[in-house]
Parts: structure tokens; sequence; C-alpha cells
């Protein structure tokens, strides 16, 4: 297949189709849009359904019932329309339905910057959404990785029963770059009750992996959906019994797939010193491990795919092995935090924070490692 110019957003809508989204439900909203105009277009012709709803609420609202129906699902929004899909993001966790979410961020809070680039919904990717529940977080750094993110979301969200949140940003969503899509994916199918008997059958009874295989609407079998605390029959349970292992397994179940955390290293074997960084900032925290390095410093790179469940693993053997850890991150200050629990003071952690609507250069990042080698070295 040949090469394409194509846009991080378009790739997120070809990744879609490919890896057999059938519904968009969404609302147009900056950086986000091309999104939705790409599957606006896309989706007709492989018989899918688009529509644009009224709302951020609705266009929630209709993905899960899709999806409920038997759709893999996508919608897309960025930070506002994001905090108005979160009650419903949190239903999705509750009754474990697929559905992946895409954040292209832009500054905020409220309505902030709409057009300029921003990491600041990390926490709110984690958080967003009140209580005990689990959630995937994937955050591509270019135009191809979006598409094949974008996959690793929709089979993600089947293979767990769970609401996915792919979070790029506006770097990535609006980067321009010639990439060659696969002509073919791996794609993970809607799972399927493991009985043919609709009497008696449980659809919150969870396989082996701890993820049930709820039945589509419309099949013949008897389900009740809810966001209340639920039993395996899905009707609502007031039992202390069932509520801690309700909540326990729709956290186990992803806490325990750990070929899930995608990290991305290079130039390790020597290094003394490390950043960390995501999405279109790792980009430029790239550029500044290279330039770093032509001056003769040993400085690594470590680059977050899987952003939750958190790398704790990695990021821990990590802080063993240097002197000190920079985390770049186009924010006040969230993903540090997270690194910080991990390396749980065995190196120190410098932030690298920029929260002015316009990107990193290469050379404020390499500020930063300076700083934190002379701090480790006494030079400070």
């Amino acid at each position: 297949m040949s090469a394409r110019l194509m846009q991080g957003n378009e790739a997120i809508a070809e990744g879609a189709l490919a890896a057999g989204v059938r519904f968009f439900g969404g609302y147009p909203i900056t950086p986000s849009t091309e999104i939705a105009e790409s599957l606006a277009k896309l989706l007709p012709k492989v018989g899918g359904t688009f529509i644009q709803m009224e709302d951020e609420i609705a266009s929630m609202g209709v993905v899960l019932g899709a999806s409920l129906a038997g759709k893999k699902v996508l919608t897309a929004s960025s930070g506002p329309g994001i905090s108005l899909k979160q009650e419903l993001i949190g239903y999705a966790s509750a009754a474990e339905i697929p559905a992946v979410i895409v954040n292209v961020q832009r500054v905020g809070p409220s309505t902030g910057q709409p057009t300029a680039p921003s990491q600041g919904d990390v926490m709110q990717a984690r958080w967003g959404t009140h209580g005990d529940h689990s959630i995937i977080v994937l955050s591509p750094w270019s135009v191809r990785e979006a598409f094949d993110v974008t996959v690793k979301a929709v089979n993600y969200a089947e293979r767990f029963r769970t609401p996915v949140i792919l979070l790029t940003d506006e770097i990535v969503g609006h980067l321009r770059e010639n990439v060659e899509l696969p002509a073919e994916v791996e794609v993970y199918p809607r799972r399927t009750p493991k009985t043919s008997r609709a009497e008696g059958y449980e659809p919150y009874t969870p396989d082996d992996d701890l993820v049930p295989n709820v039945a589509n609407f419309g099949e013949g079998y008897h389900i009740h959906v809810t966001g209340l605390i639920h039993d395996e029959t899905g009707f609502p349970s007031g039992s202390p019994k069932v509520t801690r292992e309700a909540i326990k397994r729709m956290n186990d179940k992803i806490a325990r797939a750990e070929d899930i955390i995608e990290v991305h290293q290079e130039f390790m074997d020597d290094a003394e010193f490390a950043i960390v960084s995501f999405g279109g900032t790792a980009r430029t925290a790239y550029e500044a491990v290279l330039n770093v390095r032509k001056r003769g410093f040993k400085v690594g790179f470590v680059r977050l795919v899987t952003i939750f469940p958190f790398a704790d693993k990695v990021i821990r053997k990590l802080a063993g092995k240097v002197k000190g850890l920079v985390v770049a991150e186009l924010n006040f200050g969230q993903l540090v935090n997270e690194v910080e629990r991990a390396v749980a003071g065995q190196c120190p952690v410098k932030l690298c924070a920029k929260y002015d609507m316009t990107i990193f250069e290469p050379e404020e990042i390499e500020q930063s490692i300076d700083e934190l080698i002379a701090e480790v070295n006494g030079n400070g």
C-alpha cells in the first residue's frame, strides 16, 4: 500500500474503521472535529452509522446504546466535552459496556484556549468520573501510531468490556505525516455468551479473565443493565459482599493484564539520567535527548504509550538504575505525580512543565536536563 499524507485525527478515524467500529456518536469540538468529519464520510461506505447529537452527554449515551446492541463504537471530543461525558463514562465502567472515547486535548480549564495544545487532562482521564473505577488510557505520538493505538483501544474495550480513553493532543491530532497503513490488523471480536440457553443466563458471570460475556440486546437473552452495583444476574444488590466483590473484580480485570502496558525506551543501556514523556511532547523530548547526548551526557528516553494502568514496575526499575528523571509534560504537573509515586524516593524527579498554550522547544527540555544533572552532581 502506498504512503498517504494524513492528519493524526484522520488516522484515528481510519484506525477505528480497521478495528471494526461501525457507530460514531458525537458533537463537533475543536481540536477533535476532523475525527467526526472523517467518520461522517467513511462510516456509511462500510454500512456503519454516524450521528451528530445535540450535545456531548447525548453523544455518549447513544454510543453506549449502540454498543449494548452489538456495535463497536467510538466517540471523540476535547476537554469540555469530556467533562460532560463523565457521568456516562462511569456508567459504562459499572455496566461494563465497551466504548472508546477520544480526547484531543486543548488548554483548559473550562473553555480555555480552544485551538492551543495541552496535556492537562491526564488526571481527568484517570479519575474524571467518581468511584473506585479502573480505566485504560492510551496516548500516541505520531500519525501512524494514532492509527495503531486506536486499533488497540477498540480491541481493549472489547476484551475487557470497559471504556477506553484515547488521550491524544492537538499536536498529534493536527500533525500531518506520510504514513503507510497496514492492509490488515488484529481485531478482537465482541465477546459472546458461553451458553445458547437464554433461560437462567447470568450476563455478568465472569470468565476466567474476570470479564463477563454479556449478550447483545436483541439476541434472545434476558439482560438487565444498570449503573447500580449488581450481582451476576445484572440486577442491583444491596449486599456488602456483592459490592466488595464487584468493585474488586472490575478493577482486577484490568490490573492483572500487564501485557497492555506499553513503554518505549531508547538509549537506556548506558543512561545515567532519563526523560519521561508521552504524546506530542515526547517528540520534542526525543530531540532534546539527542542534543544532550551529542554534548556527552548519557541521557535515556522513556515514552509512555499506556498512561493508565500506570507502568509502576517499569518506572520503579528504571529509577533504580539512573541518577535522576525529568518528566516533561504540557501542563502544570500531572503525570509527574505518578512518576514520583512509582519512583518512591529512589532518585530525584524533576518536572519540566509548560502551560502557556505553546509547544515545547527542545532547548527548554534540555535546560531541565542540564539543571537536574547539575543538581545531582552538586554543581547546582
